[in-house]
């Protein structure tokens, strides 16, 4: 994996930044989202919303394992996604 910066797509949030640090910011992105999906589920009310954070942990993992660290406009997109979600989610929060 190269760590040079690579040409950058005109809505790049990260111009300047080698890809494979805007892969880091891939994996810390999941990381957090892993652990609020993590919170809910440990907080569940039942078994059945239980599994249902422990299926969206499963499927954030198999997703990230499934982007290449050198696709830097699947990262980054990944990468907005995910932070919308844990938005989402503190909004649920108050």
């Amino acid at each position: 994996m190269s760590t040079r910066t690579q040409h950058s797509e005109p809505d790049d949030p990260y111009p300047n930044v080698p890809t494979a640090m805007v892969y880091d910011t891939f994996a810390e992105t999941a990381s957090r989202l892993t652990g609020a999906y993590v919170a809910r589920m440990d907080a569940a009310a039942t078994e059945h919303e239980s599994e249902e954070w422990w299926k969206k942990v499963m499927t954030l993992r198999n997703t990230k394992r499934a982007v290449p660290a050198y696709d830097r406009a699947q990262l980054i997109a990944h990468i907005r996604l995910w932070a919308a979600e844990l938005a989402e989610l503190k909004g649920e929060r108050g």
